[in-house]
């Protein structure tokens, strides 16, 4: 014995689960059928649906893709529709910023929040000659790229307006001064500088009390190439 479903128009029996829709036809309205859409919820059977996904987001504060999935299972097309209404700005590499309004107009994320959420851990430092300049070396030269050391990852990477130049190389916590130089002297070619003439000038900054020698030594035995090893031992040749 057939199973009864719905009785439509005239008595006569409709599959469970179709509707006679505004039409008064089995299957009238496709609306039972058409998949739900972004951020929003649909029960066949039931035909509840929410209002679309309007997240709240933190002004200030860099976001990834995956952030967003509690608000929607398919957070790819969720950021593209926060960035179309103004919500976020495409950083690259699956990052977002939720722009912090200011009486000057957008305030951009810091460097640090950018890495941070790429990266996903704070095991990060930055260097490059805007830290070596500020040692008293000499140094007076300038990157394009900021230059980051972490753990996880290497390439160069740009995150809207900004390009960094990640490389996987051991770093102390906290970074110092006399890591700096030693990192210096590591990078003296893409710097412009004669690494010797850098070495030289080591002495000078320990007697300025810009540099502990003791310090400085200890650093370059643990985070030391032979090269800068060798320059050290040079500016030092007592130690």
């Amino acid at each position: 014995m057939r199973r009864p479903g719905h009785l439509g128009e005239g008595g006569q029996d409709l599959p469970v689960g179709e509707s006679t829709g505004s039409s008064g036809r089995a299957g009238g309205s496709d609306r039972w059928r058409r998949p739900p859409e972004d951020g929003m919820i649909s029960s066949w059977r039931f035909h509840t649906v929410t209002a679309a996904a309007n997240p709240t987001l933190e002004p200030g504060r860099v976001y990834r893709t995956k952030n967003l999935q509690r608000w929607g299972r398919n957070p790819t097309r969720l950021a593209a529709r926060l960035v179309r209404e103004g919500k976020l700005v495409r950083l690259g590499h699956g990052l977002f910023s939720c722009p912090r309004q200011t009486r000057w107009g957008d305030d951009p994320p810091t460097d640090e929040q950018v890495l941070r959420a790429f990266l996903g851990s704070r095991e990060f430092v930055f260097t490059g000659p805007y830290y070596w300049n500020a040692l008293g070396l000499g140094t007076t030269q300038l990157f394009a790229q900021g230059l980051v050391y972490n753990r996880k990852r290497s390439g160069v990477f740009r995150f809207g307006n900004q390009s960094f130049r990640l490389r996987r190389i051991p770093f102390p916590r906290p970074v110092t001064a006399e890591w700096l130089a030693v990192d210096l002297l590591r990078n003296a070619t893409s710097a412009g500088e004669d690494a010797a003439e850098l070495s030289s000038r080591l002495p000078a900054a320990v007697a300025m009390g810009r540099l502990d020698r003791r310090r400085l030594l200890d650093t370059v035995r643990r985070f030391g190439t032979p090269r800068t090893r060798a320059l050290v031992g040079q500016a030092f040749p007592e130690s």
